[in-house]
């Protein structure tokens, strides 16, 4: 949220989410106190929050939370270092562009998950397939937003630039790299987003252990509240990541 808003319009955002948030959990226990739906199919949020408060004192979800942290931290890294990369390259051509971004917009309306089965049988049900889905999910986004940021760089802005003898390494820092930011750590945003749920989501459907992994047994083992549990614990964990990136995305905006 921009710091500059009015504090009271920030105060009154943050209650409306709270009071979405409380509303919620209202209907989640009329539902299963009131109207006495299975609680196969949803459980007491009583019942889902000392499963939690026993899965964070037990320390079990350490093992898993590693492995699929990991797994999204690599994906993400590899993400960015080509998104990045490939971008400012092919937006350095006018030629490029043309050629290589409604390729890659085509290509990412594709939903790449439907291919986890082949990164399975190339790198097995371990952590590599769930890196390698990831990365390809997130590379997307970010390699379209840094053609877009660098390609839309005024040229004017350029031109000023080399006739004051700009060097390219000048250049890039002190122009393009400025003016390209914003559209740049949105897809950066918009890749960390795809990346996390491609890891988690795929972690659900194949895989060895993971929090995903550890959703789906629980599920089959018909441990409801533990599993809603589970499932809270990981929206907890993508909203503290989501918070961290918006803290320096923010940063990065303001230098």
């Amino acid at each position: 949220m921009n710091s500059r808003e009015p504090l009271a319009i920030r105060i009154a955002s943050r209650g409306v989410q709270a009071f979405f948030l409380l509303g919620l959990l209202l209907v989640w226990f009329v539902a299963t106190n009131v109207w006495h739906i299975s609680t196969i199919l949803l459980p007491n949020p009583l019942n889902v929050w000392q499963q939690l408060i026993d899965v964070v004192r037990s320390g079990e979800f350490v093992g898993d939370l590693r492995i699929t942290l990991t797994e999204f931290a690599s994906a993400f890294t590899i993400a960015v270092a080509l998104g990045v990369t490939v971008g400012y390259s092919i937006s350095r051509s006018r030629y490029l562009i043309k050629v290589f971004e409604p390729l890659f917009s085509a290509i990412y309306a594709i939903p790449i998950i439907l291919f986890l089965p082949l990164y399975v049988m190339i790198w097995g049900l371990g952590p590599p397939s769930k890196i390698a889905l990831g990365a390809t999910i997130g590379f997307f986004p970010i390699v379209l937003n840094t053609i877009s940021g660098f390609g839309s760089v005024d040229r004017t802005l350029t031109s000023a630039a080399r006739s004051m003898g700009a060097s390219d390494m000048q250049m890039f820092w002190h122009v393009l790299l400025p003016a390209a930011l914003p559209i740049v750590l949105a897809g950066l945003r918009m890749g960390f987003t795809v990346a996390l749920l491609s890891v988690i989501g795929s972690e659900t459907i194949a895989a060895l252990a993971g929090l995903g992994h550890r959703i789906v047994n629980l599920a089959e083992n018909m441990e409801m509240a533990r599993m809603f549990a589970y499932i809270v614990f990981v929206v907890a964990i993508v909203a503290v990541l989501n918070v961290a990136l918006t803290m320096i995305e923010a940063y990065a905006r303001w230098q």
